[in-house]
C-alpha cells in the first residue's frame, strides 16, 4: 500500500510501498476513504511535539471501510463505514488498572506513539470505533475525529455552554470555527469571533457568529461590553494558544467566567492581576480532545440537518500531494479549515472524480 512516512530525526518526509498492516487482537484493519491533516500533525514535523519512533506514517482525522477484523473482534463486519477513535489507553497507568480505560493518564496517540492514517490501509482499536450514519459524507465523517469533536467536548463538557451564556472565541481557524458553530447550537447568545484576519472573521459571521471583531483592535474590550450588554463574556474560547490571545480571553471574562485553553503552545501563561482574578471568580481551564461518544453525537447531528459542515472540507488533495497540503495548511493559503487526503487518487482530477462518485453514494 502507499503510505506517508516521517523520518523523524530528519524530518524528511517520503510517500512510500510499506505492506499492509495485519490488525491484531481487539483490532481492525480500515481501507482510508479520506484523512484530514491537523495542525497537530504539523507539530511532530516542526519539533514541537518530542517524537516517539524514528519512522511513523502520520494523519489521524479519518474515516473508512473495515477491511478485516482481528481476533475477538465481534459486533463488526467487513464493510462496515467507521470512524476510528485518534488514540488508544497505555493499560499501564493506575487509571488504566482502575479499568478506567477512557481516563487513561498517557493515552497513546495515533500518528504518534503508532501509525496513522495519511495511508491506503490503517489499523485501529475496534474499541470506540463510531458507525457512519447513512447520509453523512465520508470526508466530513473523517474530522469529525479531533476537528469537530475536540471542540465539541470543549464547549460541552470544559466550557459547559449553555443556553443564554455570551461567548468568545480567539482564533478563527479549523478548531475556532466549529467552536463558533457548536457554541451557537448550544444556545450561546452572543456568540462573538476574534481574529486578525478578516477573510475568516466574514466567514465565522458566515457561519453563525453573531457578532466579529480583530483581536488588535485597542477597543476591543469596549466593543465586547456593548456586543454583551455590558455583561462581558461567559465562556471564552482560545483556539489560538498564545499569551495574548489567552489573556485577552480573561480579560473578557465577566464575573464567575470560564476561560477554556483549546490551542497549544510553549508559551507561558499570563492572565493579568491575580487580584481581579480571585475578586471576580474567573476560572482558567484546560481542554485537550474529545469522548468516543462525542464522535457518535456529532455523527447525529449531521445527520438530522443539525450541524452543516458542508464548508469544513476547504480541500481534497491526493495522497502524494501531502507536502502541498501541509504547506497550505502551515501557511494558511486560502485559509483552510481543513484539507483532506484521499489515499487512493494519484491525480487531482481522480481526486475529483472520487469526491463526486463518494458524493453520490452519500
Amino acid at each position: 500500500m502507499l503510505a506517508q512516512r516521517l523520518y523523524t530525526d530528519t524530518k524528511k518526509i517520503t510517500i512510500e510501498e510499506v505492506p499492509i498492516p495485519k490488525p491484531g487482537p481487539g483490532e481492525v484493519l480500515i481501507k482510508i476513504a479520506y484523512c484530514g491533516i491537523c495542525h497537530s500533525d504539523l507539530s511532530l514535523i516542526d519539533g514541537n511535539f518530542p517524537p516517539q519512533l524514528p519512522v511513523i506514517t502520520q494523519g489521524h482525522e479519518c474515516a473508512g471501510e473495515i477491511a478485516e477484523l482481528g481476533p475477538g473482534v465481534d459486533g463488526w463486519e467487513v464493510g462496515d463505514k467507521v470512524i476510528p477513535v485518534s488514540g488508544r489507553a497505555c493499560r499501564e497507568c493506575r487509571e488504566c488498572r482502575r479499568g478506567n480505560f477512557g481516563g487513561c493518564m498517557n493515552t497513546q496517540l495515533m500518528a504518534f506513539a503508532y501509525d496513522g492514517a495519511w495511508a491506503q490501509y490503517a489499523v485501529t482499536p475496534a474499541a470506540g470505533m463510531t458507525r457512519v450514519p447513512e447520509g453523512v459524507p465520508m470526508d466530513q465523517a473523517a474530522i469529525l475525529a479531533d476537528a469537530v469533536a475536540t471542540p465539541f467536548g470543549a464547549v460541552k463538557r470544559t466550557g459547559k455552554v449553555s443556553l443564554g451564556n455570551a461567548v468568545g472565541v480567539w482564533g478563527l481557524g479549523g478548531i475556532g470555527t466549529h467552536i463558533v458553530q457548536l457554541a451557537k447550537l448550544a444556545g450561546a447568545v452572543p456568540v462573538i469571533g476574534l481574529d486578525i484576519n478578516d477573510e475568516v472573521l466574514e466567514r465565522a459571521k458566515e457561519l453563525g457568529a453573531d457578532y466579529v471583531f480583530r483581536s488588535d483592535d485597542p477597543e476591543l474590550m469596549d466593543k465586547i461590553r456593548e456586543a454583551t450588554g455590558g455583561r462581558m463574556i461567559d465562556v471564552a474560547f482560545d483556539a489560538v494558544g498564545i499569551k495574548q490571545t489567552f489573556r485577552q480571553a480573561i480579560e473578557s471574562l465577566d464575573f464567575h467566567g470560564r476561560a477554556i485553553l483549546v490551542g497549544l503552545s510553549g508559551q507561558d501563561m499570563e492572565g493579568g492581576p491575580l487580584l481581579n482574578f480571585g475578586l471576580q471568580q474567573k476560572q482558567a481551564l484546560g481542554h485537550l480532545g474529545y469522548r468516543p461518544v462525542d464522535i457518535y453525537l456529532l455523527a447525529e447531528l449531521i445527520k438530522a440537518g443539525r450541524l452543516d459542515l458542508s464548508r469544513s472540507v476547504s480541500k481534497v488533495i491526493p495522497l502524494r500531494d501531502i507536502e502541498k497540503g501541509i504547506d497550505m495548511v502551515h501557511n494558511k493559503v486560502g485559509n483552510p479549515i481543513r484539507i483532506v487526503v484521499d489515499p487512493w487518487a494519484e491525480t487531482a482530477e481522480e481526486v475529483e472524480a472520487n469526491y463526486k462518485k463518494m458524493s453520490e453514494n452519500a
